[in-house]
This record gives structure tokens, C-alpha cells and sequence, in this order.
């Protein structure tokens, strides 16, 4: 016998006398009874069925039901949604991101909510159809009242300082959603007429709003009212009526620009010039956008999604989640601006090119230690053949 095997012997004899295996912990009444619940259940677990009778308890995955559907233009509409149990509120001026199965797909997309913290516990967003919006026109034409939607926390920072000031907002299209929250928090409209609350006194509101005409300005009546009421001095612009407004006109339009903080929402050629515009003159601004401004385009190409066996051909100035999606590819997303990171996916072999700054991303097999370089695919655009882990 050789002494590592008496050693293993003396060992397991000596474990036999000493140390009895300790008995396995007696399941506790609620685990018997949770036991007991999974096996009449399965394949399904009871929170699949708790879910089918009380989707919106604490504890299940965050969702809202839809429960009223509002009109606001021709192409635009406001639901109004009764969030989940675990909803944790929101800030005026923040989005939420809402998640939507569309043909079998789950599709998410930020959006404004257009109130403040509401006495019913209902928040709200306000939708505009855009063309070939695969989720914008889903839910303005398609939504009803008791459609569940699944959510996330609001997130966002474009929104007012609580100590009030002299404000300009500047708004284009869709991009009156998150003001329209914030003046609604700070000039609520009852049945009686607009509510004048003592913290709003210290707010000094211009609103410059542009849309393409009159009937497709959203929340115009709201604007409105408020200017007929004192709250706000409006400056509606029409494109078919005024002309693209040129931000030069501003200094006419709000003769005290240079004594207001701007905040802005609105296409990104919109921000962009206002950004050019106050940075010349020292001015501040705050914006906010949906979708990040392409900037550099360059060559596109081939990205071979390796999990879901799919290629696709695409050109240097589509995101890689726009064309995946395109071709029928689930994808992760979120924001679509590059700020929530919720698209990111490994890019393992091959080049990206960063749509806002023109930048490179490179990945090489074998130098990445398997990982894959993490991309924003919301961004970022082929630039030649690449490989995408999905």
C-alpha cells in the first residue's frame, strides 16, 4: 500500500466517524407549498399564470396597460398608461422607454412623457407616426385601451431647475413632448381653467414652437390656452406659412435671449444650428433629441450576425440596428441616440464607423481575447465586411 493511498484511506475513514453529512435543510411551508404549485404548473412556473390575472403586482416584470387613446393630429396620438405596482414616478421632462411586440417581435423606443406626476398615478406619452416608423405608427394606429406594454424607469436629465428663472424653449415637431410635461407640472388645467400654483410664479416661460402647418402642430391648444392665460408667451412658427426658421431670428423673436436658459427639442439639424448659434455668443443650452444626428458617412458593407445565422447588406449611412432590423433581426435597443447603451452588442471581426464623429472601431480575431470590441449598433454603421456577435 502506498502512502498516498493509506493517506486517502486514514482520510475517508476518519471523515466517516467525525463528520456525519450534515441532512439537507427542511423546506419551509411556503417552499412546499411553491413546490407543489411548480409541478401542477409546469412546464409553465406560477408567475406565468399570476401574470395572465394580475400583470401590473410588485415583483413582476415592469408593464403598463394602456387605458385611454387620444387623438391629437391627423398622425399623432397621446396613450395614457396605468404603469405596474414597481413604476418608481419621473421627473417632468424625462422619457420612458416602452417595449411593443410588433409581428411577433419585442420592439423598444423612448419616448417623452407629456405630465408631470399625476393625482390618478397614470403617466402618459404622446406618439407622432412617422413614415415607415415601424413602432411609432403601431402604436398611434394600433393601440387600445387594456393593451399591456412592458416599460422601464423613467430616465432623462432635459428638465427644469426646481428654483425657477426666465426660460426659452425651443420645440420642432415631436419635440414639444417633454415641454409640454413640464408646463403641464408647473401649469396644471382644470375643468375650471388653468391652475395657478404658487411654485410656478417664480417661472418665466417663452416657448417658440415650429411645426410644418397649423394642424399638424401638436399640443397647439395647450399652448395656447397657457399664452392666453399669462403662464407662457407663445411664438408658433409655420413652415408653410413663416418659412424654415432661421435661429438668427431668435434675437428678434425673444428680444431677452441673452437673459434666458434655452432648453431645446427637435430634428437634429435644428439643434445643431442652435448649438452653433449660442455657442457663438456664449449662451446656455440644454437639448434633447431622438435619434442621433449621421454626421460622417462612409462606405458600407457586409454584417454577419453570427447568432442568428443572418448577413445583411448595408450601406454607410444606416445604423447596424436599422438594417438588422430591417432584414428581420431581434435586436436590443433603446434610446436609438447613443446615450443608453442599451444596443450594445461584441463586434468580433471587422470595422464600425461611429455615424456622429466619424470614428473607426476596428476588431481583429485573436486580439480581443474572445470578448469582441462592445459597439453601439444604434450609431454605429458598416464599414466593410464585420461580424456582430448576437
Amino acid at each position: 500500500m502506498t502512502l498516498s493511498h493509506a493517506g486517502d484511506m486514514s482520510l475517508t475513514g476518519l471523515s466517516k466517524i467525525s463528520s456525519p453529512s450534515p441532512r439537507a435543510p427542511r423546506p419551509t411551508l411556503r417552499g412546499r407549498l411553491l413546490q407543489l404549485a411548480e409541478r401542477a404548473t409546469s412546464p409553465l412556473l406560477p408567475a406565468d399564470y399570476l401574470d395572465l390575472f394580475d400583470p401590473l403586482r410588485p415583483g413582476a416584470d415592469l408593464r403598463g396597460r394602456i387605458v385611454e387613446v387620444h387623438p391629437e393630429t391627423a398622425d399623432a396620438a397621446t396613450l395614457v398608461i396605468r404603469p405596474g405596482a414597481d413604476w418608481a414616478g419621473h421627473v417632468p421632462g424625462q422619457y420612458v422607454r416602452i417595449g411593443v411586440d410588433v409581428d411577433g417581435v419585442r420592439q423598444w423606443r423612448a419616448y417623452s412623457l407629456t405630465h408631470g406626476p399625476r393625482a390618478d398615478g397614470n403617466i402618459s406619452i404622446t406618439v407622432k407616426a412617422v413614415p415607415d416608423g415601424l413602432v411609432s405608427t403601431h402604436l398611434v394606429r394600433e393601440s387600445r385601451p387594456g393593451t399591456l406594454v412592458h416599460l422601464e424607469q423613467a430616465q432623462g436629465e432635459f428638465v427644469l431647475p426646481t428654483d425657477g428663472g426666465k426660460f426659452l424653449f425651443v420645440t420642432a415637431g415631436s419635440g414639444v413632448t417633454p415641454v409640454i410635461g413640464m408646463l403641464r407640472n408647473l401649469f396644471p388645467v382644470a375643468d375650471s381653467g388653468v391652475v395657478r400654483l404658487p411654485r410656478a410664479a417664480a417661472y418665466d416661460i417663452v416657448v417658440v414652437h415650429v411645426a410644418p402647418s397649423e394642424p399638424h402642430s401638436i399640443f397647439i391648444d395647450n399652448l395656447r390656452a397657457l399664452d392666453g392665460a399669462g403662464l407662457i408667451r407663445l411664438v408658433a412658427r409655420y413652415d408653410d406659412e413663416h418659412g424654415v426658421l432661421d435661429v438668427a431670428d431668435l434675437e428678434t423673436l425673444v428680444p431677452d435671449l441673452h437673459d434666458r436658459q434655452t432648453l431645446a427639442c427637435g430634428p437634429g439639424g435644428l439643434l445643431d444650428a442652435l448649438q452653433t448659434h449660442h455657442d457663438a455668443r456664449g449662451l446656455s443650452l440644454l437639448t434633447e433629441q431622438f435619434r442621433a444626428s449621421t454626421l460622417v458617412v462612409g462606405e458600407g458593407g457586409t454584417v454577419d450576425f453570427t447568432g442568428s445565422g443572418t448577413t445583411v447588406e448595408a450601406d454607410g449611412a444606416t445604423p447596424i440596428l436599422d438594417a438588422a432590423e430591417a432584414a428581420g433581426v431581434l435586436m436590443p435597443s433603446g434610446c436609438r441616440m447613443g446615450i443608453c447603451f442599451g444596443c450594445v452588442l461584441p463586434l468580433r471581426e471587422g470595422a464600425v464607423r461611429d455615424l456622429r464623429t466619424g470614428e473607426v472601431t476596428t476588431a481583429t480575431p485573436g486580439e480581443t481575447e474572445g470578448r469582441g470590441v462592445p459597439v453601439q449598433t444604434c450609431i454605429s454603421a458598416a464599414a466593410g465586411a464585420c461580424v456582430i456577435d448576437h
